[in-house]
């Protein structure tokens, strides 16, 4: 018996190393090549394969790996100016009396040279509000030990522009049967109006957070997780669900993923009462590409993304923009994605990523995608 048990114990042993091994060598053949093969290969084989745990422990050896490599590779540089891919852009301090956006530049680390723009909101020109600014961008760096991260960042006027979301046509309800349309509604598409889409939350397996649109429950909500909540009047608010609380009447949608990261303008992350709560999403310790959402105090929306992140640097670079209350959306290279769409007449858009370092969603957005995300148009036109 203890031979057959020493046994089946090296072929786990052979099995688990061989499965890492490939995994190493198929990341680091195409994770910088192929980066939607890659991400593909990991959800349909590996973690079917070796399971969600396993995947994201070989994820952490990986991409922490990688963020050694950057510390070496940049430890002699100050960072760079991310490429921007929005068209034209203006200094928004020239526009701010036009603006209800919060236009004064951010103020950097002082642990880091500034760079050339850090902190300075730009407009996005949209056709559809030509003399006024509803959407600008910037960007700042929110780890003194790393240069190189570097969160770009996006402000939504919302007493402009309306927030809007769809389940996935897989994710995240599907492994219980309820499928999502997965797509930007026709009546919006039809209408031009509208003006940008961008990433959701977590997948099924990896949490099972909350999603509710309408009156359809996709997953039901739960308890001590950053929740996002938009109402049929176009207002948004996060808050840090608790099981029962009432989110009020005329709610549009729900998403939840993963605790808070910024709760009534205090970094929630690291808060005591949270840290628990964060020991239950393995992603945490790993630094990747992460994005999320915040709300300032005016009620504009942020968004942010960025390479070299944990959830305590993006909530920081959230904070640095503003943001009094704010939750973590998807992560990883491919996952992360902000579209930018300009109306070219009736259902026709010409559309661009944030900057060049994004997968272009464009498509998956308006024709269908496996997973959920978010979308804003023009309100009231």
């Amino acid at each position: 018996m203890r031979a057959r048990n020493f046994f089946s114990r090296v072929r786990w042993i052979r099995l688990l190393l061989v499965s890492m091994f490939l995994f190493v060598v198929f990341c680091v053949c195409f994770i910088k090549f192929d980066t939607p093969a890659a991400a593909q290969f990991t959800d349909n084989v590996l973690r079917p394969l070796l399971g969600s745990d396993r995947v994201v422990a070989l994820e952490k050896i990986f991409y922490n790996f990688s963020d050694k490599v950057d510390q070496i590779r940049y430890q002699n540089t100050a960072g760079s100016v991310p490429t921007f891919d929005v068209g034209e852009s203006v200094d928004s301090t020239s526009l701010a009396s036009e603006s209800n956006l919060d236009l004064i530049s951010l103020v950097p680390l002082s642990s880091l040279k500034t760079l050339k723009g850090e902190g300075v909101w730009h407009n996005i020109s949209l056709p559809i509000f030509p003399n006024k600014e509803v959407m600008a961008y910037s960007f700042v760096r929110p780890d003194s030990e790393r240069a190189f991260a570097t969160v770009t960042l996006v402000q939504l006027d919302m007493k402009s522009l309306h927030l809007s979301t769809v389940a996935g046509k897989r994710e995240p309800g599907g492994p219980i049967g309820n499928f999502g349309p997965g797509v930007v509604p026709d009546s919006i598409i039809q209408s031009g109006n509208l003006v940008a889409a961008f990433d959701g939350g977590f997948q099924f397996r990896d949490g099972e957070y909350g999603m509710i649109v309408g009156d359809k429950t996709y997953l039901p909500l739960k308890s001590d997780l950053g929740t996002l909540v938009g109402y049929t009047d176009g207002t948004i608010k996060i808050v840090n669900y608790k099981e029962g609380q009432d989110l009020g009447s005329h709610i549009e949608f729900v998403r939840q993923n993963c605790p808070i990261l910024i709760e009534d303008g205090m970094m929630a992350v690291s808060d005591i009462k949270n840290k628990h709560l964060w020991g239950r999403t393995p992603t945490t310790a790993i630094y990747t590409w992460r994005s999320g959402i915040g709300i300032t105090a005016k009620g504009n929306l942020l968004y942010a993304v960025g390479n070299n992140l944990t959830p305590t640097t993006l909530a920081l670079a959230l904070k640095m923009a503003g943001a009094q209350n704010a939750i973590q959306l998807d992560i990883n290279p491919y996952w992360v994605r902000f579209n930018i769409f300009r109306s070219s007449g009736g259902s026709a858009y010409s559309s661009f990523t944030l900057n060049k370092n994004l997968t272009n969603g464009a498509e998956s957005y308006l024709k269908g995608y496996s997973k959920d995300f978010f979308y804003v148009y023009k309100s009231n036109p």
